[in-house]
């Protein structure tokens, strides 16, 4: 009998081509990788739908992905089963048997990702990968202010890359905050749905608010521009973007969250910008 199984993923998107496989090519991807653990885990062929395309690069930390099996393995049993298949960039943190209507992408109601940036003189070796060095000391309270003006529904024109299939620019943003704790800025933000580079651009835009480069008031201008014209920016790297979470539930639940869960694998307590 068939049924419908939700994963969550986890992967370090470092020496990944994106989680979406590409036909046609030998580009490692995510979605590639997990259908070729299912195929040796079960013996058939699965197609994985995932909840969002993240690029070359990019984290996860809460990708939600499903597929329909004959199999009878339970549900719980999953995650371990594929893990001890899996490469070590990517992890099954949990699998769940749902309703045949759930859909990763279609059902889900928003999505949350975190900008990581390190702000020190000093790059570091170990988070080269997993973050954005600005050596420059940031204004913290003009970023926070720069990050507010993103929440609520907007024409996003300006903060989306060439290349975008997307019908319409236009995004509610539901939360848009920067957190900070030692030498770490985390930009913060969730939405109904984001255009091609969309974060790495606001997240660009922020860093030239914190540098001094840019008032906070040119998001509002660029926001009501709509006319593709200007551009937030620059466009930062793709090595400090994580998809933290993917939420099915109502929106309250998220506006609600009392902690940035993003942040809590860095081991240290990042506080939220007023």
């Amino acid at each position: 009998m068939k049924r419908r199984l939700k994963l969550t993923v986890e992967y370090d998107g470092t020496g990944f081509s994106g989680f979406q496989r590409q036909t046609g090519t030998d580009l490692r991807t995510v979605q590639g990788v997990l259908e070729r653990a299912l195929k040796q885990l079960t013996g058939s062929e699965y197609v994985i739908v995932g909840a969002g395309r993240t690029d070359a690069g990019v984290h996860a930390l809460g990708q939600v992905a499903h597929f329909d099996t004959e199999s009878g393995l339970p549900a719980v049993r999953w995650p371990a089963a594929l893990n001890g298949l899996l490469p070590p960039d990517v992890s099954v943190s949990g699998a769940e048997e749902v309703d045949d209507s759930f859909h990763a992408r279609c059902s889900a109601k928003s999505k949350e990702y975190c900008y990581l940036i390190l702000n020190r003189p000093q790059r570091s070796a170990i988070w080269h990968h997993h973050s954005y060095h600005v050596p420059q000391r940031l204004d913290l309270k003009s970023m926070a202010q720069g990050a507010g003006c993103f929440t609520g529904t907007h024409d996003f024109r300006a903060f989306s890359a060439a290349g975008s299939s997307a019908r319409s620019t236009v995004r509610r943003v539901f939360a848009s905050s920067v957190f900070a704790g030692g030498h770490w800025i985390g930009f913060r933000v969730a939405a109904s749905g984001f255009l091609y580079k969309m974060v790495r651009l606001m997240a660009g835009t922020l860093v030239e608010v914190g540098l001094g480069r840019t008032d906070p008031v040119r998001i509002e201008e660029l926001l009501a521009s709509r006319d593709g014209c200007e551009k937030g920016g620059p466009t930062l790297p793709p090595r400090g973007l994580f998809l933290v979470r993917i939420t099915y539930e109502d929106e309250q639940e998220l506006l609600c969250a009392p902690e940035f869960p993003a942040l809590n694998v860095f081991g240290s307590s990042l506080v939220r910008v007023p």
